[in-house]
């Protein structure tokens, strides 16, 4: 199929590291503690910390990916090895997202507690992925993602998009994680004024996962075949946006 062109304007109102290596895995999940203790987790888990924050963490993937309870955004996960045997896993800014021991604690670091927060087995959950999205669909997200960029910005913000049947889903996807980044932005005055300098939102295909701002049009890049990994999160792209000058 040829690639689908999609434009959508809405009114204000409307790392490629992988945990290849067994070690890591066994770091965050260790099958066994020195003392021969065994400490497991279900592929699929949901986790509290001790101050009420709530997210699932996916591990039936190449590259784990976490969720948080009160936000759209899935996160996918670098593992790198830290002393004492534990394990850090970073977002794609490299910052730490969750932190495993060899005996199974998990800290998990939030902006709210950016020292972390000691989080508890709560139970399974569910896979975290990618629903099919047909054109008409996709062409809802993007609105949808316009109307709260132009919420957040009080001007309107188009979204427009170049999809193909094998990108639909995570471009959908990546739209939505941009009106987060936007809405976000719009909480800070520093921000905020950069912010003034995207005046369109362009989606597209790429062979890695980026962001960048040309002329007044943020473009955001993602990569289909890493799945949820092939887009920048919303902490890059605000990293990006909060850059000055055009690039």
């Amino acid at each position: 199929m040829t690639a689908l062109a999609l434009c959508v304007t809405a009114l204000a109102c409307a790392y490629p590291a992988e945990a290849s290596a067994p070690r890591l895995r066994d770091g965050l999940f260790g099958r066994k503690a020195p003392d021969g203790r065994q400490f497991t987790a279900p592929p699929v888990a949901r986790y509290v910390s001790e101050d009420g924050v709530a997210f699932t963490l996916d591990r039936t993937q190449a590259r784990p990916l976490l969720k948080f309870d009160n936000s759209p955004e899935v996160w996918a996960l670098n593992p790198q090895p830290a002393p004492r045997g534990d394990v850090i896993y970073k977002n794609d800014l490299g910052q730490p997202v969750i932190r495993a021991t060899r005996l199974g604690g998990l800290t998990v670091f939030t902006p709210g507690r950016p020292a972390g927060s000691a989080a508890a087995l709560a139970g399974g959950g569910a896979p975290l992925r990618l629903a099919p999205l047909g054109p008409q669909a996709l062409l809802e997200k993007l609105a949808q993602a316009s109307a709260r960029a132009s919420r957040a910005t009080r001007r309107l913000i188009p979204f427009d998009a170049e999809a193909s049947p094998a990108s639909s889903a995570l471009i959908a996807d990546a739209a939505i994680v941009t009106s987060e980044a936007m809405m976000r932005m719009s909480r800070s005055p520093r921000s905020r004024a950069l912010l003034d300098r995207i005046r369109r939102v362009r989606l597209v295909e790429g062979r890695r996962a980026g962001a960048e701002i040309s002329r007044g049009v943020l473009i955001v890049m993602v990569a289909p075949q890493q799945g949820l990994a092939g887009r920048p999160s919303s902490e890059r792209i605000v990293a990006v946006a909060n850059t000055p000058g055009d690039h």
